[in-house]
């Protein structure tokens, strides 16, 4: 079988980096990818794809990236649930990161900061 997926888009929001409970850090990112095609009203629709990226590749991708930033990122489709606090059972569908590639510059608030 084959589980592999290859998107290129903006992060919609700054990364959001924690740590487990054994000290591994994980970022949540969320990619807007643009389709290939036009709806019918002729608009081009974007997917908003969640994604976890995991140990050294989450603490640069938190470092080096900023909401509008572009990254491509290779992985798998991974689902998952659990319980809320209302005792309903949510279903989540994420792309589990193998590896972040930036494809765009340094964001202008971290040049300022090394300047």
């Amino acid at each position: 079988m084959i589980n592999q997926v290859i998107l290129v888009g903006r992060l919609t929001k700054d990364p959001e980096i924690r740590y487990t409970a054994d000290g591994a850090p994980v970022a949540n990112i969320t990619l807007a990818v643009s389709r290939q095609f036009r709806n019918a009203a002729g608009e081009i629709d974007t997917d908003f794809v969640n994604c976890s990226v995991w140990r050294r590749s989450a603490e640069n991708t938190a470092n080096y990236c900023r909401k509008g930033s572009i990254v491509g990122v290779t992985g798998r489709i991974q689902t998952r649930s659990y319980e809320n606090a209302e005792r309903t059972r949510v279903y989540v569908t994420e792309v589990v990161a193998d590896s972040v590639r930036f494809m765009s510059g340094k964001p202008r608030e971290l040049v300022e900061q090394e300047s």
